[in-house]
């Protein structure tokens, strides 16, 4: 059977529905194809279930230590795993069919469950039916990536997704991986009373980050009985007869392997684009899978878009909707909107948070620049003081010549929300002395920006 649309949207994760949504409310007729859950990674694999176990994390660490803050509670602290997983499955299970629900009530917009299949530039197979329109929008996500090390067919493992699904506390997770996603999942089941032991290859853990940030994150860490092994040259994945799983390093310092009860791979992400029939489209990729896109978002195929994380621009949910926002600025509002013109911002959610804006201090040093540095421990922020959770530093980077903020780091409680403070300051290129003379809420982690900003320093 075949159905004519004015576009089709492959996938429904964080800039598909929206888009399809946008473009129905115009007028067109739109399909949106699905083949197994709505919402995409954010809300079945990532951001909202792995913010619930934070915060179910974050609760049993505050329980223990709360005689820290004259509060006694009777007997001991204990997780239940069913009930933390019972909590996630609800709160996602929410997002995921209010989301489908609403894209089947939306008018001129058109639901098909099933694996898409590109026929040609125009055409689409689900199921039994060809799909066809001018306009396709590819929104397809991205998994685990599973690397072919040794043992890895032999040896049990989890995921990110996969982990989401148990409801025993593992006795001991190795994580492979120094990533986001391997630091996350790493903290949070150490609070629920695991073993973990994170197996980094690199010499440091999120080596994209100044150096001062990855020594940081592994302190708090460590602080909370995390074992980190780094240098791990020469991965080798064992399973046991005893229902154990191990990891043989090669490592400076310390044992040869680790041995546990759960194994977690954490190494990056792979897009979903391999099984899509692109090679019937004529859609370009890269050596590692992503689409290939411009500014616009557009591939080398005139009528078909990239969005999310399959396109390698970005890998956040909020990227993937800012796609959709500019997709929709240059096809619907008659606006030029260009990838080009976001600034790089993101959170790693441990305890506490990482939030980053603009450039690091790596950056900022190769970029050629006069540059001014203000930091400021979080031992020396009256709000982190107050909730008992000083670990950290934040820093903010000015240009020198122009006096616009580069970059800053905000690696302390709250500072997931307060890097918002620069990252706006950013977007407006206003000159950093409007923030520094700007009267912040005391007491807060924001009113101590202004006040690094007076207290600059060369890089």
């Amino acid at each position: 059977m075949r159905q004519n649309f004015d576009a089709i949207v492959i996938g429904s994760g964080q800039s598909g529905p929206f888009l399809a949504v946008r473009m129905a409310a115009a007028g067109q007729r739109v399909a949106i194809i699905e083949r197994h859950l709505f919402g995409g990674t954010c809300v079945n694999t990532g951001c909202i279930p792995t913010k619930t176990l934070v915060a179910s994390a974050y609760n049993a660490h505050m329980v223990r230590r709360a005689a820290d803050f004259g509060v006694l509670v009777d007997g001991t602290a204990r997780v239940d795993m069913k009930r933390v997983k019972a909590r996630k499955d609800e709160i996602t299970g929410k997002s995921r069919s209010g989301l489908e629900s609403w894209l089947k009530n939306t008018p001129n917009c058109t639901v098909y469950y099933g694996h898409a299949r590109f026929e040609s530039p125009k055409e689409v197979i689900v199921g039994e039916e060809l799909l066809t329109a001018p306009q396709i929008f590819i929104n397809v996500g991205g998994r685990a990536t599973i690397p072919p090390m040794p043992g890895v067919a032999n040896t049990p493992y989890l995921t990110n997704s996969t982990l989401l699904d148990l409801e025993v506390l593992p006795r001991h997770l190795i994580v492979v991986g120094g990533g986001y996603v391997g630091l996350e999942f790493g903290q949070i089941f150490r609070r629920f009373g695991s073993d973990v032991t994170i197996v980094e290859r690199a010499a440091r853990l999120i080596a994209h980050e100044d150096e001062e940030v990855s020594a940081e994150v592994q302190a708090i860490l460590e602080r909370e009985g995390v074992k980190v092994r780094l240098n791990a040259t020469c991965i080798e994945l064992t399973g046991h007869g005893d229902g154990e799983v191990g990891v043989r390093l090669d490592c400076a310092r310390d044992a040869p392997d680790v041995r546990g009860s759960h194994l977690l791979l954490a190494m990056g992400r792979t897009p979903n684009t391999d099984d899509l029939g692109l090679e019937k489209s004529g859609v370009a990729r890269d050596d590692r899978g992503y689409i290939l896109v411009d500014n616009q978002l557009r591939t080398n195929v005139p009528g078909i878009w990239a969005l999310g994380d399959c396109n390698g621009r970005g890998g956040f949910t909020h990227t993937s909707y800012n796609d959709f926002e500019i997709v929709a600025a240059n096809l619907l509002d008659h606006e030029r909107r260009s990838v080009a013109d976001r600034i790089t911002a993101y959170n790693l959610y441990t305890d506490p948070p990482l939030g980053r804006a603009g450039m690091t201090e790596r950056d900022a040093r190769a970029s050629g620049r006069r540059v001014l540095k203000g930091e400021r421990p979080m031992t020396r922020v009256g709000r982190a003081v107050e909730k008992g959770e000083s670990q950290g530093f934040m820093k903010v980077l000015v240009d020198a010549d122009s006096k616009e903020i580069l970059g800053a780091t905000i690696l302390g409680t709250g500072g997931d929300e307060a890097i918002h403070c620069v990252l706006d300051m950013m977007y407006a290129r206003a000159p950093y002395p409007v923030m520094q003379r700007a009267m912040h809420i005391h007491p807060t982690v924001s009113e101590l920006i202004p006040t690094m900003l007076g207290e600059l320093q060369p890089l």
